[in-house]
């Protein structure tokens, strides 16, 4: 029998209906105390940056489609929403640390909630570069938050690393799923749903001036460590020490990858910046066959396949579950994004040492779908449905697992490095396929018109 009370086993201890504590007073006591523990709040604070810093990249994905119409290109779309944040990722290490955590978040704020604005409020009969400015502008503000956000993690141990972690890999879930409940569910305008999501970046505002137990963040510059939140860190044992190896590996693994351990290897090693130069292009190079390309070669396939090919794979509506042509292509990032939530929570149970494998089949995938688009062979859309989720699974098993390789194979010394300097491939690889998903796009339709299939030319932005 378990004789543990709730507030032993770590849950709230809630009241039982109908027992004198069960009051609404008592109980918004008890919550409220709950929320004020630092351990609570520090995981919750990170959950939501994790959260809203990365579903604005994933709903302006699944509306590319309603943002330029079916005649331009999705990928123009990708490439507006993934290059400035890179390049942001790039840049912004050598003079952020200048600006205080408190400016940057109420910047990012700006940026976010100013470029969906800029996206939702440009009428549909002005040009399409409008709204693609003002994804460029979220853009920016994604990267600079991934960095700031990890940096912040320094003040607070791994368990907000964690938390961060667990938001980014459910941002694309919700970010894909909230724009086809709103759009197709509750029949809400894409104006009316991208200006709903221009509020989203304020949670953040919350997360860091109210639930964030602030005085953590030191105000001094140029030390390395940090003191953890009490109980966030119990034991200085070797054993200890392995589970939070083991942590913080699993939330690098849920979260996209930066440049920023790169630049925490270089804050930390301040020595000859020209040997470190060579020593990491050495290490570089001994990361590219068995971790960078495997991982380079599943995002060409998958966004070559979500924003060059998805948009040509169309059904009509009668034999499809959807009223109108453009429900489809919101419904397969749908499911995209399911299947990479999936699989990134799946390394607890499931590892894949061999990842040329799953990335060949990515291959195989965007094969099988290309030749569909041309030959018209597979017989229901539900087959489709399938194959898309299938897609998610292999996409994101690759991501975690080639971290996960990393974290098993690399010495400790260059394990930092390493996880920054092989996630060059994951942004590498997705702006390769911008540029391959807009010709194919293009090609693929033309073709499927000038064979008497001219659904992609039926497509009507909501």
């Amino acid at each position: 029998m378990n004789s543990r009370s709730p507030s032993s086993s770590g849950l709230l201890p809630l009241p039982f209906p109908g027992t004198p504590s069960s009051s609404w007073r008592l109980y918004r006591a008890r919550l409220s105390a709950f929320m004020r523990d630092p351990n609570t709040s520090v995981l919750v604070a990170f959950w939501l940056f994790g959260l809203i810093n990365n579903i604005l990249y994933v709903l302006l994905l699944t509306a590319a489609q309603d943002l330029v119409g079916p005649s331009i290109p999705k990928a123009l779309v990708l490439l507006a929403d993934v290059m400035p944040s890179f390049l942001t990722k790039l840049v912004a290490p050598y003079f952020i640390h200048l600006v205080p955590y408190s400016i940057r978040i109420l910047v990012f704020v700006a940026l976010s909630s100013g470029g969906m604005l800029l996206v939702a409020l440009t009428p549909n009969t002005q040009s399409v570069g409008v709204k693609m400015v003002g994804v460029i502008i979220a853009s920016i503000s994604s990267g600079g938050g991934e960095l700031s956000f990890l940096g912040l993690t320094h003040y607070y141990g791994v368990n907000s690393l964690a938390a961060w972690g667990s938001g980014t890999g459910a941002a694309g879930l919700v970010g894909a799923g909230l724009y086809v409940l709103m759009t197709d569910w509750l029949g809400m305008s894409v104006k009316n749903s991208l200006l709903v999501s221009a509020l989203m970046p304020g949670v953040m505002l919350l997360s860091f001036f109210v639930i964030l137990p602030r005085e953590r963040i030191k105000q001094q510059t140029g030390t390395t460590g940090y003191e953890p939140l009490p109980g966030l860190d119990r034991d200085d044992s070797p054993e200890s020490e392995r589970e939070i190896d083991a942590s913080a590996a699993s939330a690098a693994l849920l979260s996209e990858p930066g440049p920023s351990s790169v630049t925490a290897y270089h804050n930390n090693h301040p020595g000859d910046k020209s040997a470190s130069f060579w020593v990491n292009l050495r290490r570089a190079k001994s990361l590219f066959w068995p971790y960078m390309l495997p991982l380079l070669l599943v995002y060409v396939a998958e966004y070559t396949i979500n924003q060059g090919v998805a948009p040509t794979l169309l059904f009509p509506l009668e034999q499809s579950p959807f009223n109108e042509y453009r429900s489809f292509y919101p419904f397969y990032g749908f499911l995209y994004q399911l299947g990479v939530f999936i699989s990134r929570s799946s390394t607890p149970w499931f590892r894949i040492h061999h990842l040329y494998f799953p990335s060949l089949l990515q291959v195989g995938n965007l094969v099988l779908l290309t030749l569909h688009a041309l030959l018209n062979f597979i017989p229901s859309v539900y087959l489709v449905f399938v194959v898309i989720f299938w897609e998610g699974l292999l996409g994101g098993a690759v991501y975690v697992n080639t971290f996960a390789e990393i974290m098993d194979n690399v010495p400790v010394e260059d394990r930092e490095f390493s996880l920054g300097a092989t996630s060059v491939s994951d942004s590498g690889g997705i702006c390769i396929a911008g540029f391959i998903g807009m010709a194919m796009e293009v090609w693929l339709c033309d073709w499927q018109v000038q064979r008497g299939r001219d659904y992609c030319r039926r497509v009507e932005v909501s």
